[in-house]
């Protein structure tokens, strides 16, 4: 085993103070816990963004819903296999299923419906995006990113931007409903936000790339798959020619793929074409409704 590092005091200090403020983080939110002002599936969720709430152990969770107490607590992990020392943050998708089934409100709304919006690079999928969440009450799921982001872009609107290390991670701890690569970046979906909403009945709104799609229609069916095409290639080309944001050879390498991309239209339940961003905005909510 090796030396444990030698902390000055003052890193000491400053160790021990981030630790009591996870601990009384972790309290606040068992206290919430069971008075019934934050759900399981609430807390499930905040785990994905919060550092002191991901770390939190399932049994202190679930033992802190009013009801349940140590006793039942254990015996509940054991009936749904989940080890009494499993963080919240090691919790695999199936396990996360089961304790969000378990502790699902008796009066749940109806489940909420998936839509996924993708097609080629440049096509107007942010805009879209943008114009639906203004509009109605679709929950519009913010994706993951290791690319660096844009000048005209920011953390936890646009993506959640991660390093490759922390994608990894992510990858590894099953946070990802889908990932794929593309032009030489990774996006990923994270799954709690999603799996909530729709318990939730809200209705859902993920803006992704192909490879993406089809991983989520693979695991979730009932997803439609919408893709969106541009009104002819040459507007597609002067598109991406205009972006500012990207090199010369990066927008050759996109318009090639954007050719490639176009091929899958057949794959997806609906084609849209973005001659106008008000008309398939209305169709997506149609699609919702029906």
């Amino acid at each position: 085993m090796g030396v444990p590092p030698q902390l000055t005091p003052a890193e000491r200090a400053s160790a021990l103070a981030l630790a009591k403020a996870a601990r009384q983080e972790r309290s606040q939110i068992k206290s919430q816990i069971k008075s019934g002002e934050i759900s399981i599936a609430e807390v499930i969720a905040l785990a994905g963004t919060r550092e002191a709430i991901a770390k939190m152990r399932v049994l202190e969770m679930v033992e802190s819903k009013s009801g349940v107490g140590k006793i039942r607590g254990k015996a509940l992990l054991e009936k749904l296999g989940i080890s009494s020392t499993r963080r919240i943050q090691g919790l695999g998708r199936y396990q996360r299923a089961a304790l969000l089934k378990e502790f699902e409100l008796p009066t749940s709304p109806q489940i909420g419906k998936l839509i996924v919006l993708s097609g080629p690079g440049g096509v107007g999928k942010s805009t879209i995006a943008k114009r639906l969440k203004e509009i109605s009450d679709f929950v519009v799921i913010v994706s993951a990113t290791t690319r660096p982001a844009r000048f005209n872009e920011s953390a936890g609107v646009d993506y959640h931007y991660l390093s490759n290390e922390e994608f990894d991670q992510a990858i590894k701890d099953d946070h990802f409903l889908e990932w794929a690569e593309f032009a030489g970046a990774r996006y990923g979906t994270p799954r709690t936000p999603v799996d909530l909403a729709l318990a939730q009945g809200e209705n859902v709104l993920l803006e992704i790339e192909i490879e993406g799609a089809k991983q989520v229609k693979a695991k979730i069916p009932q997803a439609l798959l919408v893709f969106l095409e541009p009104p002819s290639w040459e507007e597609l080309v002067s598109r991406l020619e205009g972006r500012g944001t990207d090199s010369t050879e990066r927008r050759a390498a996109r318009l090639a793929l954007a050719q490639e991309e176009l091929a899958a239209a057949s794959f997806f339940d609906k084609v849209l074409v973005n001659d106008e961003v008000e008309k398939v905005v209305s169709s997506l909510i149609e699609f919702a409704s029906a």
